[in-house]
């Protein structure tokens, strides 16, 4: 790790959370928020593949990976099998954490959500000036598309009607809520990965209201290649100072690394610590 990134971290978080009360950062957050409290749904990707585990007997190169699980299933199960299991992984709701509160309390151009569970769309709930882009399986959609856009009450809408929200929520993997899109199997992602580079798999939308803006990771892991290239994407063309909160300790090698070449700058603490600095 870059000695120049390894700051003081209490004043990287207030650099940070100046940047979100006005609006000038992004935060890209996964499970590891709610996973702070006991949850009934899975909230990291071993979990998922539990999960299925739970369901079906999976072989040793899909045990502990959701995405190879989720493939396997599809392949002798079919697709409708992984969708329906999938609404039962995450059919019990998620509380609304603080943070994802206090989160929807910001004047926020965009916000990045890694995971399926739906809590900061349920968080949004209180408003009627934002709109969601999620990432979808083109799996028998017989569409050639890659994302839907929707309004603050579940309806589809369109790309134009989206841009025009305060808030752009941007859910890259899908979510079980309002639609039941999941991006999981590995099938899925290959559409995806082929052409990520050329950034259609990326809604306008969120390519503009990216620019310049700076990014902050919370309660997310990059120790897998699909998880790093989706961030090294979704953060093209944005500002060059980028924060993550970590536990040094716990990162792999190829996180390490990840982290080194993007440029983000490390705020090593406890993920909890770190929300309640910023919510104070």
């Amino acid at each position: 790790m870059a000695q120049d990134l390894l700051e003081n971290p209490l004043v990287l978080l207030d650099e940070v959370s100046a940047g979100l009360k006005a609006g000038t950062m992004v935060p890209y957050i996964g499970p590891g928020i709610s996973a702070l409290e006991p949850q009934r749904v899975p909230m990291a990707p071993g979990a998922l593949a539990d999960f299925f585990a739970s369901k079906t007997t999976l072989p040793k190169r899909a045990q502990g990976n959701p995405w190879a699980a989720a493939q396997y299933i599809e392949s002798y199960r079919f697709r409708d099998t992984v969708t329906l299991w999938m609404q039962e992984a995450f059919s019990a709701s998620v509380p609304v954490s603080p943070f994802h509160a206090w989160l929807a309390g910001l004047p926020l151009p965009l916000i990045v959500d890694t995971w399926y569970a739906g809590e900061m769309r349920a968080a949004l709930a209180g408003r009627d000036d934002w709109a969601e882009v999620q990432g979808i399986t083109r799996a028998g959609i017989g569409e050639d598309r890659w994302f839907r856009f929707y309004d603050a009450a579940g309806n589809p809408v369109d790309a134009g009607e989206a841009a025009a929200a305060r808030t752009l929520l941007y859910t890259p993997h899908g979510g079980i809520a309002p639609d039941a899109n999941f991006l999981i199997s590995d099938a899925d992602y290959v559409e995806v990965l082929t052409e990520i580079d050329i950034q259609t798999p990326i809604a306008e939308e969120v390519r503009r209201r990216r620019t310049g803006m700076g990014f902050v990771f919370m309660g997310c892991h990059f120790h897998d290649q699909l998880l790093r290239t989706y961030a090294r994407q979704i953060m093209k063309r944005s500002s060059d100072r980028h924060y993550a909160v970590v536990d040094l300790a716990t990162l792999t090698r190829n996180e390490r690394r990840f982290l080194d070449e993007q440029s983000i700058h490390v705020i090593d603490m406890p993920l909890g610590d770190a929300l309640e600095r910023l919510m104070a």
